[in-house]
């Protein structure tokens, strides 16, 4: 297991993040617990969970399952998601938030979270409003840093800016969806973490499990799979030919003897701006099939060939302004 700066923070996170969405749906109590202590003994260090997982039942099973090794993992949460019925049981607001911090904290059975995630944007409270209550939050030892996901690039930005120009704590992370048929961040979120120093840890860097190589397309879903299930498989987000990309990564994973979840895993890592990809498992069999992703690195021609299936054409401004340079130096050696 390989271990990775989260940004510009001093904090280091195991390149593969145990996510915690299938406890309580899909796996009991008891899987929930080996799979914690299979992840922790491959290596793992960083586990994902939030509060409107499965109605916070995730965050309790998780709980249960690190008693006793709570300082062993590198823990966050998130919140936004609706945990009742009233009106400030949803959202960012400093009410809500505060509250949920609380909760999420009585659940996972510790005093503090690593990692505080804006789950989702909210457009019904001020950016200050929410960035002021985090950087408390830090303030007052219950979180170590913020984070958010799912921002644009623009938010993401004037977030960014608000918490410098006030002094307060600003995100160290982002959390975006990414993998092979979901690029859509390289133009414009990527550039803006990169700038900003900010970590990314990717969720679904297996397409929901459509990379695994079990689909063979998305309409006819493996029997037992979640998407079979009716849920976890984002295909509404997926490249136009993610069918011919799905083919190429099943042709790549061949040649290398690799099953192609690992060879999909390997190059979400290899973008140089990852820290981490954050891998849901129903059962601990699949966890030590996605642990064996581990340290490997991908030769060149492999990942040239995933590349050049999975990219995506540049959209306007960047479609008319990439050939520019090129242009100028043109015009200048004429002289």
């Amino acid at each position: 297991m390989h271990y990775r700066r989260l940004g510009q923070s001093g904090l280091k996170v195991s390149e593969i993040c145990l996510g915690s969405m299938t406890f309580g749906r899909g796996a009991d109590q008891a899987e929930t617990t080996r799979m914690v202590d299979a992840a922790l003994a491959g290596g793992v260090n960083f586990i994902d969970t939030a509060d409107g997982y499965n109605g916070g039942l995730a965050e309790e099973m998780l709980g249960v399952a690190l008693k006793g090794r709570r300082r062993e993992v590198v823990l966050a949460t998130k919140v936004f998601n609706a945990m009742g019925p009233g009106v400030n049981d949803s959202g960012t607001s400093r009410a809500h938030i505060m509250l949920a911090v609380e909760d999420s904290l009585r659940r996972l059975k510790t005093d503090w979270l690593d990692l505080y995630y804006i789950h989702h944007v909210d457009v019904e409270t001020q950016l200050d409003e929410q960035l002021r209550a985090l950087d408390d939050l830090i303030r007052q030892g219950k979180v170590r840093y913020a984070a958010c996901s799912n921002y644009e690039a623009w938010r993401l930005m004037e977030a960014l800016w608000l918490s410098d120009s006030r002094g307060w704590s600003r995100f160290a992370a982002y959390q975006p969806q990414y993998s092979l048929v979901v690029r859509d961040i390289e133009q414009e979120i990527v550039p803006v973490c990169e700038l900003k120093g900010l970590g990314v840890a990717v969720w679904s860097p297996l397409a929901g499990g459509y990379l695994t190589g079990k689909y063979r397309s998305v309409a006819s879903p493996p029997p037992g799979s979640r998407a079979a299930e009716g849920w976890a498989l984002p295909a509404r987000f997926f490249h136009p030919a993610h069918q011919a990309i799905l083919a190429e990564l099943v042709s790549v994973a061949a040649g290398l003897g690799r099953p192609p979840a690992q060879v999909a895993l390997a190059w979400v890592l290899a973008r140089p701006w990852v820290s981490s990809v954050v891998i849901g498992a129903r059962s601990t069999a699949q966890l030590d099939g996605a642990l064996g992703a581990a340290g490997l690195t991908l030769p060149p021609p492999a990942l040239e060939r995933l590349d050049k299936a999975s990219a995506l054409p540049w959209r306007y401004p960047r479609s008319m302004e990439q050939a520019m340079a090129a242009r100028r130096a043109e015009a200048v050696g004429r002289r």
